[in-house]
């Protein structure tokens, strides 16, 4: 499978613009989500996993806290941003609830 081609700084800036919730830190995009408790918390991890595995790209996801969950997206093998984090972090957005 090729390598995705990176965004521009625009193109970046201009998906942001459709996904507020998600933040750019250096090359990567970061959603904070809070579930009502601990259990809740896992299972939006468990939803975000299933998603990820069907797109066959895998963010970073923290949890913290008692019902705190990080999700890190970026392409680590383009180096940077590529569509494939913006499809993600999309579907995770109709799922974040």
């Amino acid at each position: 499978m090729p390598i995705p081609t990176l965004l521009s700084e625009k193109d970046i800036q201009d998906k942001l613009d459709d996904l507020p919730l998600w933040k750019r830190h250096d090359n990567t995009i970061v959603r904070e989500l809070v579930g009502v408790n601990f259990a809740e918390a896992v299972g939006k991890v468990n939803s975000i996993a299933i998603l990820a595995e069907a797109a066959d790209h895998h963010p970073d996801i923290l949890i913290y806290g008692w019902n705190k969950i990080r999700v890190t997206l970026s392409t680590h093998d383009a180096g940077g941003l590529s569509d494939k984090d913006f499809e993600l972090a999309a579907k995770i957005e109709e799922i974040a609830y």
